[in-house]
């Protein structure tokens, strides 16, 4: 048990670990991209489909290594059973059709958990992107009308 506990644990660093080196590469790249064009609306539409298409991918990232040690440790019989399992259990969406054996249990908890703390982030992360638009569009707005 205690074993278990102690990937449970590893596992849900390695996803926090993910999502801060993703999420800072994501900002930085936003970062050196500006504000260009940003009072356009084709340009905001982008910029927030590349980012939660990003954020997408970080979480099914995450998903697949939470899936790819299920079937490592025979938790679960093929990749596509651990995949579906892990993101319904990630997402905490929790359907019940799968499900884990008693030696593996708390996985399904602690990857929960991860998750929900994960799509937490993104949002906020997300909410971050759209206010630094929002705050942009409103600052050149207000020097068009001073000038």
């Amino acid at each position: 048990m205690y074993s278990s506990i102690f990937f449970a644990w590893g596992l849900a660093a390695i996803t926090v670990v993910l999502h801060a080196v993703g999420l800072a590469l994501m900002l930085r790249f936003l970062d050196h991209r500006g504000n260009v064009l940003m009072t356009q609306l084709g340009a905001i539409s982008t910029r927030l489909v590349w980012v939660a298409c990003y954020m997408i991918l970080l979480h099914l990232m995450a998903i697949s290594i939470w899936a790819t040690f299920y079937v490592w440790q025979e938790c679960l019989p093929d990749l596509e059973t651990a995949f579906y399992f892990s993101g319904v259990t990630y997402s905490t969406i929790g359907f019940g059709d799968v499900v884990l054996g008693k030696p593996w249990r708390l996985f399904g908890l602690m990857e929960g958990l991860t998750g929900i703390l994960m799509c937490g982030l993104s949002t906020g992360v997300f909410f971050a992107v759209v206010n630094h638009i929002y705050l942009f569009f409103h600052t050149k707005n207000d020097d068009n009308h001073t000038s």
